[in-house]
């Protein structure tokens, strides 16, 4: 089972550069319970990536860039298949 609506999509967040950014996102209520991944402009972001955490449906970008700005999507995947949040626009400025 996977259900289509999130139980909190990803907002829109607006950080200063320097500044740490985090992107909330609880997955549909799905069996078994879906893992949570991340795209940025529609490109798979990887937890190899040592500026951010993905932890538990939250990304974490302790210091902004300005490279950081972009669309987000979180992608909630279990057996059943996935399911694309709303889109949420992280800003640097």
């Amino acid at each position: 089972v996977l259900r289509d609506d999130f139980r909190q999509p990803p907002g829109d967040v607006v950080v200063a550069a320097g500044e740490p950014a985090i992107l909330e996102c609880v997955p549909p209520r799905g069996h078994p319970e879906p893992s949570v991944s991340w795209k940025k402009d529609g490109v798979w972001l990887s937890d190899k990536d040592e500026r951010l955490t993905i932890r538990g449906g939250k990304l974490m970008v302790p210091s902004a860039r300005k490279s950081d700005a972009g669309v987000y999507v979180c992608v909630a995947t279990n057996v059943v298949g996935e399911r694309d949040s709303e889109p949420a626009e992280l800003v640097v400025f």
